[in-house]
């Protein structure tokens, strides 16, 4: 197959234009792609590329063809081929992807530094562009994740250990506790997100980070209750109770929080669980042991990734019905947003057990979005969709599931969803006092 197909004539050189705009911007805002001075209905190549933290190079690309006065617009000019079709103005986002299989885009220093994504136009069609090759337009854009005035503060506040992230001003914010999964150590990307749009954020770790346990084998739920603690108490937050959003186990842990600290009065639940799996769970008196974890059900798929979405025990078996979690105690509402093509829970089942306890205790505020297509790392808008992808804890990649276009639809959607759920319920107080 050759690399490309470079036409006799593709336009004058200095003639061909390519517009981006903002040049500058969050990376859940929307960005404008356009390029001119091309010929009628000519085949053009545009690419995008970044390279990571690591050194790691991720690219994608999209065919266009002009209209009849040369232009392109990805607003309405829809991709003829290449790793997506149809009109899809942030196409070239969402399908970025590694160059060595199965490594995981994950922005680390959010204050540092943005993704710096270079933009290029080849005027014919390029599968990968060859050495020598160079674009007859390239722009190099800037997505950060941190709005400018936004505060990091690193947290070693007794046990507690994460980033608090600031909006400008002296508040008081909407508190969110923001937690993510199984990986372990901290993942500050969200939170920094919504310190940019309004909220103080807490980016919580709880195990595998400086001198926390190494794995979760026993999640002491006294340790999120400190954390909760510290959020409503910081001078800049709303004293009137917090918020918390977490994904996979740390969905798991938000649900526990919202059932069991008063603190919480809004609770997020990304592709999690409606009972405690795996490790044990601790608050007082209290103890509910996880629900096994069944290695030997995990499938090996066609590319060598592993599939576990089947080694998670059912829930409503008799002898787990003491680790599922009491949601109908939670003092305020939760939303549970699962994807349908969640490869690690089945986390619809789940989130379905959720709203029929909660149909059964009478509690009315429990709510569910379905994102058909969608598979287990549903992040705000900008993250590129990643259906596998290596794990620190097993020998094989792990697949995640989805597909990309309503994967990445339904980013855009759960962002606004995220952020509306949380300014309607977290309550505001104007002095910070209990």
């Amino acid at each position: 197959m050759q690399n490309h197909i470079n036409p006799a004539f593709s336009g004058p050189r200095d003639m061909i234009g390519l517009e981006v705009s903002p040049e500058s911007s969050l990376v859940d805002e929307p960005v404008k792609i356009q390029a001119w001075g091309l010929l009628p209905q000519q085949t053009i190549t545009l690419r995008a590329w970044l390279e990571d933290e690591k050194g790691q190079i991720f690219s994608s690309r999209a065919f266009y063809r002009s209209d009849m006065e040369g232009k392109v617009n990805l607003e309405s000019s829809p991709a003829i081929g290449g790793d997506f079709e149809g009109v899809y103005p942030m196409g070239l986002f969402w399908s970025l992807k590694p160059s060595i299989p199965f490594f995981r885009l994950i922005k680390r220093d959010v204050m540092g530094s943005p993704w710096y994504i270079h933009l290029e136009l080849y005027p014919y069609q390029v599968i990968s562009p060859l050495h020598e090759e160079t674009p007859r337009v390239s722009k190099i854009i800037e997505r950060w994740y941190v709005s400018p005035g936004v505060q990091r503060l690193h947290i070693r506040k007794g046990r507690v250990r994460g980033a608090l992230f600031l909006p400008p001003g002296e508040g008081p914010f909407l508190g969110v506790v923001d937690m993510f999964g199984g990986i372990g150590g901290l993942t500050e990307f969200r939170s920094s997100l919504l310190a940019s749009r309004g909220f103080a954020a807490l980016a919580l770790a709880y195990f595998a980070y400086e001198d926390l346990p190494k794995s979760l084998i026993h999640a002491d739920l006294t340790y999120f209750e400190e954390a909760a603690q510290y959020l409503q108490s910081h001078p800049k937050v709303s004293a009137a109770g917090v918020g918390v959003i977490g994904i996979c186990k740390g969905a798991e842990m938000a649900l526990a929080m919202a059932c069991y600290l008063p603190q919480v009065r809004a609770t997020v639940c990304i592709n999690g669980t409606n009972a405690v799996n795996v490790n044990s769970l601790g608050y007082g008196d209290l103890l509910l042991n996880g629900i096994p974890y069944q290695a030997e059900a995990g499938l090996v798929t066609d590319i060598g990734a592993l599939k576990i979405s089947k080694a998670f025990g059912d829930p409503r078996t008799p002898e787990h019905q003491d680790s599922i979690l009491p949601l109908e105690k939670a003092r305020g509402p939760i939303l549970f947003l699962v994807g349908d093509n969640d490869q690690i829970y089945d986390s619809l089942f789940f989130a379905k057990e959720a709203l029929a306890r909660a149909q059964k205790y009478g509690k009315k505020d429990v709510y569910m979005q379905c994102y058909p297509g969608a598979g287990h790392l549903i992040e705000p808008p900008g993250s590129p969709f990643c259906p596998v992808s290596q794990y620190p804890f097993l020998p094989l990649p792990l697949m995640w599931g989805g597909e990309l276009l309503p994967h990445c639809r339904a980013q855009e959607d759960s962002w606004r969803e995220i952020q509306d759920f949380l300014r309607r319920n977290i309550p505001h107080s104007p002095r910070n006092k209990l």
